[in-house]
């Protein structure tokens, strides 16, 4: 018997099944090409090496000789930056009568925060760039969180610091009415409280859903970037509150000036006023110098992050000025408490105690190095009752007020 023929132009159940299989796996394997074409794009601009999915690596973008050239600068400034702002604790919590100035809690807030950033910042630093330590999210977020609440509240107790000069050139009169040791230590409590809320915002839930894809920053792994935006803004908003308040603390004390010239005639004029301004517009000129030079670098690339993909230049870019936040620490102790003639005679007094106890063996006599001529004979005026003095001697004008204040600013 013959073998029935298949009729013309159908196809046999079987090879159809075959070409469906076939057009769901080329289907598929397009599907993927495509796919992988996205992620080697993405890993591209992220900074991944040979067009592998990005992941922490994306990150690690320092080479040998940087590594030794960051490694360098944690190890030499983040020591450094603790030992000084330690320091300046111990001295604060020895003296009771520095304990009781309210400028003195905002400059122990300032070095609390310091101690702070020196160990987070190092520790996490190198721990990430210089040993390629890969940590889940959370335990990333939780460092990075260490390290964000550090340096905001630093940057905050420098706002501070900044208002209480304003406070007492501005409201002279009311100065020690306004600012109290209650409300100061309020003050540092609901900074301290927002800076550590926002600092933790990712490891809250504000981070980027997609792991390492867009919208994550390319600077941070697992940080959204509009959450970089938000805490870029907020700091921001407090270096410009910093600068207009030194701004009006010149202005305040150059105008006073300028009314007293003319209520005394010439006695008042020449190069004592001239004097005067130059001292206040350098104090002022050296801590908005640093202040801007350590802060503006890293945050104009936070916003060049927000705004546009980031090459490896530019990432290697933001490592080493991220290392000058740290430096801006080790500074504020010389500019903000080791300047001040009353924070030094009690660390001489401490030292003298240790002498006497055996603890150290060599003269204390020469530890306390003379101030400039200009700030030398008196004390801020913040501290007038506790020292001695005639009771004839008074402050004729808010000028001199700002000239015997210049150890604080």
């Amino acid at each position: 018997m013959d073998t029935p023929q298949p009729l013309k132009g159908v196809v046999p159940i079987k090879y159809q099944l075959c070409m469906e299989r076939n057009q769901r796996t080329e289907n598929l394997v397009r599907t993927s090409i495509c796919l992988e074409g996205k992620m080697d794009k993405f890993t591209e601009n992220a900074g991944s090496v040979n067009g592998s999915p990005c992941n922490l690596e994306c990150y690690m973008v320092l080479n040998h000789t940087e590594k030794t050239a960051i490694g360098s600068i944690c190890f030499l400034a983040g020591p450094v930056t603790l030992l000084e702002n330690v320091l300046v604790l111990a001295v604060i919590a020895s003296s009771a009568s520095l304990r009781q100035r309210p400028s003195y809690l905002f400059i122990g807030s300032l070095a609390l925060a310091d101690v702070f950033a020196s160990c987070f910042f190092t520790i996490s630093f190198l721990d990430f760039h210089l040993f390629s330590r890969k940590d889940n999210s959370d335990a990333y977020l939780f460092k990075l969180g260490g390290v964000t609440m550090a340096f905001t509240s630093s940057v905050g107790s420098l706002l501070l610091t900044a208002l209480d000069r304003y406070l007492c050139i501005h409201q002279a009169s009311r100065y020690k009415v306004l600012v109290t040791c209650r409300r100061a230590l309020l003050s540092l409590l609901i900074l301290w409280s927002i800076t550590t809320i926002i600092s933790f915002l990712p490891l809250m839930g504000w981070r980027c859903p997609t792991e390492f894809g867009p919208p994550c920053s390319l600077l941070f792994p697992h940080v959204n970037k509009s959450y970089l935006t938000f805490w870029t803004s907020f700091v921001l908003v407090l270096l410009a509150l910093i600068l207009v308040a030194y701004a009006l603390i010149l202005w305040k004390a150059h105008r006073h000036e300028s009314t007293m010239v003319s209520l005394q005639g010439a006695a008042r004029k020449g190069h004592a006023r001239r004097r005067m301004d130059i001292q206040l517009a350098r104090t002022f000129s050296w801590i908005l110098l640093i202040l801007v030079s350590c802060w503006l670098p890293v945050l104009s690339l936070m916003l060049v992050d927000v705004s546009m993909v980031l090459n490896n230049t530019q990432q290697r870019a933001f490592a080493f000025c991220s290392t000058l936040c740290l430096v801006n620490s080790a500074v504020n102790p010389l500019l903000y408490a080791l300047r001040c003639r009353e924070l030094r005679v009690a660390l001489r007094k401490l030292l003298q105690r240790l002498c006497k106890t055996g603890r150290c063996q060599t003269s204390t006599d020469n530890l306390s190095p003379e101030l400039p001529s200009a700030e030398h004979n008196t004390l801020t005026a913040s501290y007038e009752e506790e020292m001695p003095k005639p009771m004839t001697t008074q402050l004729k004008s808010v000028s001199e007020m700002v000239q015997n204040q210049q150890l604080n600013i």
